[in-house]
């Protein structure tokens, strides 16, 4: 069970968001504080898997807490939940999980706790079964797919969309982090967006520019061959 921390000095905020995890996942919500250097001297002796943080909040700020827990050696995912616009530039800098800004979404949560789980539930998995497969997410709920299943994936901000023959889903990391979870003889890179796994290409057609665009088995979408990538892609294909 995932553990998580509330750094939050307003009650009824603190307490909503207490509300909607408790509602709507199985994490477990072992602290909460109106301070963050008290959050701080607690995360010296104990580990949480999330951290949920405003950025306002008396003696040090959410922001600075976050850069101190950014230096930890086993790192909790960092989800801000604030008013504040203007730091979700710093907070990506941070690799923060996620940037709530208040008022408080539901849906919005939901979502986030679903990706969450998800992510704990594929770390989780032996290593010879996360070779097999991968965890999707769809309307809040987890799907077990093969990794052979998945004919294309596309960047989505922080997110990546992934296509199956019937279906898309998402996965809750970046592509590159993506790519790095599936098996490299199988899948290509073909475009700072986009990965295509290669059983699955169908037609190589000539592009502008000396590109291509790939149409794979059984889906109509076509995918960019970036002219950064043409090089690799003409000696994986022997073209």
């Amino acid at each position: 069970m995932l553990k998580a921390l509330i750094v939050e000095d307003e009650y009824l905020a603190r307490e909503e968001l207490t509300y909607l995890i408790e509602s709507h996942s199985n994490i477990e919500i072992i602290a909460t504080f109106d301070d963050g250097l008290e959050a701080f001297k607690y995360l010296q002796t104990h580990k949480v898997d999330i951290a949920f943080l405003d950025i306002n909040v008396p003696s040090i700020d959410g922001m600075l807490l976050a850069r101190n827990i950014h230096q930890f050696s086993e790192k909790p995912h960092i989800v801000f939940t604030t008013a504040y616009k203007e730091f979700a530039v710093d907070a990506f800098e941070l690799e923060a999980f996620d940037y709530l800004l208040k008022p408080l979404n539901e849906k919005r949560i939901i979502g986030l706790l679903a990706k969450l789980e998800a992510t704990q539930a594929c770390l989780a998995q032996p290593e010879e079964v996360r070779a097999k497969t991968i965890n999707l997410i769809k309307d809040n709920r987890i799907f077990v797919t093969a990794i052979d299943d998945i004919y294309y994936a596309m960047a989505n901000e922080k997110v990546t969309s992934v296509f199956t023959k019937d279906d898309a889903f998402i996965v809750p990391f970046t592509m590159s982090e993506l790519i790095n979870r599936l098996p490299e003889q199988h899948f290509f890179r073909c475009h700072r967006s986009y990965c295509v796994n290669i059983a699955k290409i169908q037609e190589i057609i000539p592009w502008v520019n000396c590109t291509y665009q790939l149409k794979v088995h059984d889906i109509g979408s076509e995918i960019p061959v970036s002219r950064s990538n043409i090089k690799a892609f003409r000696e994986l294909m022997q073209l």
